[in-house]
């Protein structure tokens, strides 16, 4: 038993040897321990003062439960006794790692070769080369290959002739169907547990990077991942062929049995949990840097051969980036959309269906899948199978939208969208009929999925919490960037639309911030790419921006004198709500839909940095004729070609602005012009105003407002069906202005979001593992730890 006396000796200052055997065993030798009871039997309190007091006894007992394991992958673990050991081994070192990673004393500890206390034994041959890190992580990449104990064995007889563990193809033992494998293995939940332990023990190695303060420097690998990523790990591809598998081929609804989940505990659950978390944490990599290209999609010949260019030096990114068989995207992307609809499956039996949590580690493997494989990321676009991957995004993203700890997931959502709407596919897509009915607290519809996106980001605009405003940008990019392939809105989503212009006009607004002009002209972008490139469709949206053409007539009028902006900024004083949600006729929202809650009280957030501003976030491109599209470099006026102001910022606060400054406090900050900060000038609004890319809708309601007039009076009508039927055969051909190049901000590769990603992931990685709580209370300096 994990007694309390040896863990009193243990603590005790006197240094034991390691030699000391019967001491040592008393540690893994008991049998019936779970995971959860080596946490209760090892206090926090008592791994610290081991640390401090005792440290000979702390290294010794590491280096010894290492040397256990090494035992157990060369022995094979043949006898239940062994595999008890290495259990507990794998449950000792997932308890002490955190503790070592939080003392910048002991962080290199695991990296040296010999470790503090004496060896023992006379083995003194090149496995003492390593370091103890290398010895440990290759000994559970072993044993996670290892016959009988995590995977089947191909060989039916006495334990005499059992597989040689160094002799075996690793290859051949891939635990799931899928990429490169085509045999699914019999399900075996004792080999499911026992991978589930060793792959927590990995990822507990890998979570040193949570003790090292956030950092732009992306030279800081982590060098545990390094190494396991590299091609000293001889089952690095079988390794990430399993996760890989696992992860897509889980099916957590099952047989389809209701309430199922109930009756039978699913121990795959766990382990795809864990299998996706190791998985994410290993592609780790910023692209940005990377001198090696990534395949894109332009290569010929078949990858994983000799044609491609040599990939990085991490394999399992190497991998990723290779995959390229049209059925193994297949397999990959349904079995991701899957999991991602889990959450929105409606059941008839309250609570019959089992419903998954780990979406956000499958939104950071999606994003990864589509950032270093270009391949896929076309294949994704090619059908109309990205919807099955949008609905789910466009459901979390509504549903958290009022939740501050959930900040993360909405940003991670909004990022993949804006990667996707880089794409032209993607906006031709968005035209195929919403027929699915997910219960949203959005109004009802009758439209497509472009009016599905549109209703959403403009519900997240208008009823979000204020740390969302960061993304306000991004949001409106993506809308910018699928508008010229929009066939037909609906009236819902065009009076968003103009809802969102008349919020984002008024003159308090546009005058209380530096950079809120930009939210105006992103939505005038919308507007001439739908008129110029899709007006025969488009006559909700026609009809639209005439019944409010007020709002374009005051921005054309927007006053520039010093007392008017005063006057402006006075307006608003009273309230502090941040857009009037007036004149939005919501309506009724969906059956079956609850209203998005805030988080609740004292729950835990992990704090996130601040993400690059949209101009570093994207990079222009112009689609030509033929719909091919190149890059446009910053040009030296630092104008755009449709005069839009630059989106870099005058005083150089990136607008993603840090997160503790709420939409609120910046707007007071901006204002505040006795404290020299910044205040709007005449000299300020002219330099935008004379920009508005108001050309192209001035013309079409000269053209269309007497028309629409003299119909109404003529017919004496009220009645806008007649109108709509009038607008949808008009035409304005060769009335509006030449038809400007149609602009795309792609998503590009930046050392912020590389940094941005590895601190959600890990915050997420943290939060979601409660049970044991291996990094709670540790000193983490990634991030913090906040409550609501």
């Amino acid at each position: 038993n994990h007694s309390s006396t040896s863990i009193t000796i243990f603590v005790s200052p006197q240094p034991v040897e390691a030699t000391d055997n019967a001491f040592w065993d008393q540690f893994w030798a008991d049998t019936a321990t779970s995971v959860q009871d080596v946490f209760a039997l090892v206090p926090a309190a008592e791994i610290r003062a081991v640390r401090e007091e005792s440290p000979s006894n702390l290294a010794t007992l590491c280096y010894k439960a290492v040397e256990k394991l090494v035992q157990g992958a060369e022995s094979g673990c043949h006898t239940e006794k062994e595999r008890q050991i290495v259990l507990n081994c794998c449950r000792l070192l997932t308890r002490i790692l955190p503790y070592i990673f939080e003392d910048p004393d002991w962080r290199g500890f695991f990296w040296s070769t010999v470790p503090g206390a004496g060896r023992g034994g006379g083995d003194e041959d090149d496995e003492n080369a390593r370091p103890l890190a290398e010895s440990l992580l290759l000994a559970v990449t072993d044993l996670l290959f290892c016959p009988d104990f995590t995977v089947q064995s191909h060989r039916r007889s006495t334990v005499d002739t059992a597989e040689d563990i160094h002799s075996i193809d690793s290859c051949e033992y891939i635990w799931e169907a899928g990429v490169g494998f085509a045999h699914s293995p019999q399900p075996n939940y004792i080999h499911d547990l026992n991978r589930t332990e060793l792959l927590k023990l990995l990822l507990t190695c890998f979570s040193e990077a949570m003790y090292l303060p956030p950092s732009s420097d992306s030279s800081n690998t982590n060098p545990w991942v390094q190494f396991f990523c590299s091609t000293e790990n001889r089952h690095a591809l079988p390794l990430f062929t399993s996760l890989l598998n696992v992860v897509c081929a889980y099916d957590p609804v099952g047989y389809g049995i209701p309430y199922n989940h109930l009756l039978f505990s699913d121990y795959r659950e766990p382990l795809v949990e864990e299998a996706a978390q190791v998985l994410i944490v290993t592609l780790d990599y910023d692209s940005s840097t990377s001198s090696s290209p990534t395949v894109d999609g332009t290569t010929t010949g078949t990858a994983m051969d000799d044609v491609d260019p040599p990939g990085p030096d991490n394999l399992f990114v190497n991998y990723l980036s290779r995959i390229h068989r049209e059925e193994d995207f297949q397999f990959i992307l349904k079995g991701v959309a899957r999991l991602l609809s889990n959450p929105l499956v409606q059941t008839y039996l309250p609570n019959s269906a089992k419903k998954i949590q780990f979406h956000q580690e499958l939104l950071v493997l999606f994003w990864k899948l589509c950032d270093f494989n270009k391949k896929f990321l076309f294949f994704v676009l090619k059908s109309s199978d990205v919807l099955d991957i949008l609905v789910p995004i466009l459901y979390f993203l509504n549903d958290a939208r009022a939740d501050q700890s959930r900040v993360g997931l909405m940003h991670i959502g909004v990022f993949i969208l804006l990667l996707l709407s880089g794409e032209r596919n993607f906006g031709v897509r968005l035209n195929k009929p919403y027929s699915i009915r997910v219960p949203m607290d959005i109004p009802v519809f009758t439209g497509t999925h472009a009016d599905l996106l549109i209703i959403v980001f403009h519900k997240i605009i208008t009823s979000g919490h204020q740390r969302l405003q960061p993304l306000f940008d991004c949001l409106l990019t993506i809308v910018v960037n699928v508008s010229p392939y929009l066939k037909s809105l609906s009236m819902v989503a065009a009076n968003k639309l103009l809802h969102l212009l008349e919020a984002f006009s008024t003159t308090w607004f546009l005058f209380s911030a530096v950079q809120n002009h930009h939210l105006v002209f992103f939505l005038l972008e919308v507007f001439n790419n739908i008129i110029q490139y899709q007006f025969d469709g488009n006559s909700n949206l026609v009809y639209a921006v005439i019944r409010k053409r007020n709002v374009f007539h005051q921005l054309a009028n927007l006053p520039t004198d010093s007392q008017s902006i005063q006057k402006g900024l006075q307006r608003k004083k009273k309230t502090p709500e941040p857009i009037s949600r007036t004149n939005s006729q919501d309506g009724v929202s969906m059956e079956g839909s609850r209203p998005a809650a805030p988080a609740e009280p004292g729950t835990l957030k992990t704090s996130l940095v601040a993400t690059p501003g949209i101009d570093k976030l994207t990079e222009k491109s112009q689609v030509s004729e033929d719909g091919t599209m190149r890059s446009l470099e910053p040009e030296a006026s630092q104008l755009s070609p449709e005069g839009n102001p630059p989106v870099a910022l005058s005083d150089g606060e990136p607008w993603s602005g840090e997160a503790s400054h709420s939409w609120r406090d910046r707007r007071r900050l901006s204002s505040a012009s006795s404290s020299g900060q910044w205040t709007p000038t005449p000299d300020w609004v002219m330099s935008w105003k004379s920009k508005l890319p108001l050309q192209t809708i001035m013309r079409l309601l000269q053209v269309l407002v007497p028309q629409v007039e003299k119909i109404c009076i003529d017919k004496g009508l009220t009645d806008e069906s007649e109108i709509l039927k009038f607008l949808q055969h008009g035409t304005l051909v060769g009335l509006l202005p030449v038809p400007h190049p149609i602009l795309i901000r792609k998503y590009q590769a930046n050392s912020g979001t590389a940094m941005w990603f590895r601190t959600y992931m890990w915050g997420v990685i943290y939060l979601r593992n409660v049970d044991p709580p291996i990094w709670y209370d540790t000193d983490v300096k990634l991030f913090e730890i906040q409550r609501v």
